[in-house]
């Protein structure tokens, strides 16, 4: 077996599925869609600390690049022609200045694995197919309702798909940038820049409920828990904290 596989199979997917179903057996009814939300908000729960480093990092980064703006508008100017020396130049600049574009990424390499883990629990399920992957004792629910507020959550739902990508959407638009749209005279990459960003937080909500329609509604349930985690995660960093920067979720 894959050393890397043994490793996300072993230390995140089992753990994760035997804590959903210990948790469905001791919930009232035996409500799948009441796990999928306690589990979810476990998670997010204990994947504050990296998301908030890296909230932190990315905040002290843009704090230290906005005092560098003149100097790197100076360095487009002199390799406007050439974008090799410009990048080159640029990283010198960040260097020199004690900024790393990578510090951030870290705490997303650290949650990514957890959450995929947790979405391929939610995806798989509980059925006698996956018993295979309870530990020895854990014993196997003895029943299972995947009927939450009258939405089959084994099948697909439209009103949760559309649920999930509303709440996308709002989270994207929580975490966009407040700045003002670039003008000509700035740099074409940060116009570039501009412009994904303000597509993508269309595009995401839309992929959202497209792919929430082929799936089983649990997967949309965890994708609507997880979003409004995120809007909620966000306010409190940017309210209370004063944190600004974007989190990625």
């Amino acid at each position: 077996m894959n050393p890397l596989f043994f490793v996300y199979q072993e230390l995140l997917f089992r753990p994760l599925f035997n804590l959903l179903v210990i948790i469905t057996d001791l919930v009232p009814g035996h409500g799948i869609g009441i796990s999928i939300l306690i589990v979810t908000i476990i998670v997010r729960l204990v994947l504050i600390p990296p998301s908030l480093h890296q909230a932190k990092q990315m905040q002290k980064n843009q704090t230290k690049m906005a005092d560098l703006k003149k100097e790197l508008k100076k360095i487009q100017k002199e390799h406007a022609s050439n974008q090799t020396k410009k990048a080159e130049a640029t990283m010198q600049l960040y260097k020199e200045a004690g900024i790393n574009p990578a510090s951030g990424c870290l705490p997303l390499l650290i949650q990514l694995p957890i959450l995929i883990a947790l979405y391929r629990v939610f995806l798989i399920g509980i059925s006698p197919d996956t018993f295979q992957y309870l530990y020895a004792f854990v014993p196997a629910p003895s029943s299972v309702n995947f009927n939450f507020l009258t939405i089959n959550l084994a099948q697909s739902s439209l009103l949760l798909a559309i649920i999930a990508g509303a709440s996308q959407f709002i989270l994207m638009k929580s975490v966009s940038p407040t700045t003002p749209p670039p003008s000509p005279n700035d740099d074409q990459s940060a116009a570039m820049m501009a412009s994904m960003q303000k597509n993508m937080a269309f595009m995401f909500p839309v992929m959202t409920v497209f792919i929430s329609m082929k799936l089983p509604a649990a997967l949309a349930l965890y994708w609507v828990a997880t979003t409004i985690f995120g809007i909620v995660q966000q306010y409190v960093f940017k309210k209370r904290l004063h944190i600004t920067s974007p989190v990625a979720m």
